[in-house]
């Protein structure tokens, strides 16, 4: 499906929730979801990361039911009508399960197979590439944060593997906004190149994210520049995924940073 090392890929978000920090509530509509799909599509996007549940700080949890009541019609649509990989963006095995027999190619977790303990089994059954995202309750380290979060990753690497998920399915993710402060985050992004240690391809969502917010002083949606700043650090530390908002304008960064450094 990919081969990391050559070009960074890009993964255009897509929410389908009422309140997600950015965006939602504007692609609640199947119709709107699919459309706003298809433009990230034709603006180069490589993948498609569907999420119906927040995951922005203070975010109320919505049942499987629910989840499952706002993925699946999209998701339905989404595998006819596009012809990249779709991720689906979940911490619920149950949820993962119905989205893969639906067609889905990438399962996106926020917990690191470490919230639902089945996760792992059900990625392992249907043999697809996992997001595996290193995240906490609260902002207090007991030690290094890349030490904690490299720990954390390595407990969900061995989840992952005693489950039967393959090496060459496994992604991290440093999870820049979740369990850390704005000074954290940009420590963990200073030290992003430190991931590369345990030798898995990395995904970076740092897109539109309150890090970049609390720098510029400036509300989500203008926050594209700074982004993209983030986007080019990544990919000069190793990053092979980044997950945007605006594919088209991260695409371009990507493809100069990537003649530059990538040999």
């Amino acid at each position: 499906m990919f081969e990391f090392g050559k070009r960074t890929y890009i993964m255009g978000i897509l929410n389908v929730t009422p309140d997600s920090f950015s965006d939602g509530g504007e692609y609640l509509g199947v119709d709107k979801a699919v459309e706003h799909a298809k433009e990230m599509v034709r603006e180069g996007a490589d993948i498609i990361d569907v999420g119906a549940e927040s995951t922005r700080p203070g975010a109320k949890e919505v049942s499987e039911e629910e989840e499952l009541k706002r993925l699946i019609p999209v998701i339905k649509r989404l595998v006819k009508e596009i012809d990249i990989p779709i991720s689906v963006d979940t911490y619920k095995s149950r949820v993962a399960e119905e989205v893969l027999k639906l067609g889905c190619h990438i399962i996106n977790d926020v917990w690191g197979l470490q919230r639902d303990k089945n996760m792992a089994k059900v990625v392992a059954k249907y043999d697809v590439p996992v997001i595996i995202m290193h995240n906490q309750i609260g902002t207090e380290y007991k030690k290094d944060i890349m030490e904690s979060i490299k720990d954390f990753l390595k407990e969900s690497i061995r989840l992952a593997k005693e489950a039967g998920v393959k090496e060459k399915n496994i992604i991290l993710d440093p999870g820049i906004g979740f369990g850390k402060t704005p000074k954290q985050n940009m420590e963990v992004m200073r030290r992003l190149s430190e991931l590369t240690e345990l030798g898995y391809p990395i995904l970076l969502g740092t897109s539109r994210k309150s890090m970049i917010g609390k720098i510029l002083d400036l509300p989500p949606k203008e926050r594209v520049e700074g982004t993209i700043a983030t986007t080019v650090m990544g990919i000069m530390q190793g990053v092979d995924i980044v997950r945007v908002h605006d594919v088209k304008e991260n695409l371009r960064a990507a493809k100069v940073t990537d003649a530059i450094f990538r040999k």
